[in-house]
């Protein structure tokens, strides 16, 4: 009998290495884009992808605020918030939700693609978006990532 592949990579947390990714989500399909975003945070682009380790790299979005949705999505998608009070269960639809905050639309949908744990809660703290052009992250020199959707 012949033993194959016997050794199991694992990958450690000092041993890995982050990078910063820029991403335009200008004119961007919200889900194919929060895809996209959630493989990268995770780490799932890189060959030494490991499930229980974070392994993935900052991500960095502009353009928050030019998302767009396919179907009725805009006027149909709810966004739920009770404050604990009886009877005050407030819901805010997707069109007024990306006037309002553009971010939360974008960190709400790639919040839900990520484990539910407390790996997940740490994974998504390195996802940074903001709905202009502008971001305050230049030193860390981010590679541009083109999204052809």
């Amino acid at each position: 009998m012949v033993k194959v592949g016997t050794d199991t990579f694992s990958a450690k947390k000092e041993q890995l290495e982050k990078k910063w990714f820029l991403i335009d989500a200008g004119n961007k399909n919200l889900g194919r884009l929060s895809t996209i975003i959630a493989n990268v945070l995770r780490g799932k682009n890189k060959v030494i992808f490991t499930p229980h380790v974070d392994c993935g790299d900052f991500v960095i979005v502009i353009n928050a605020s030019k998302i767009k949705v396919t179907g009725n999505k805009l006027d149909d998608k709810l966004y739920y918030r009770h404050s604990g009070y009886v009877g005050n269960l407030k819901s805010t639809n997707l069109k007024e939700m990306i006037v309002k905050k553009p971010e939360f639309v974008i960190k709400n949908a790639v919040k839900g693609m990520l484990p539910h744990n407390i790996l997940g809660r740490h994974i998504l703290r390195k996802l940074k978006v903001y709905p202009g052009e502008t971001h305050p992250h230049q030193a860390q020199n981010p590679q541009v990532i083109e999204i052809k959707l």
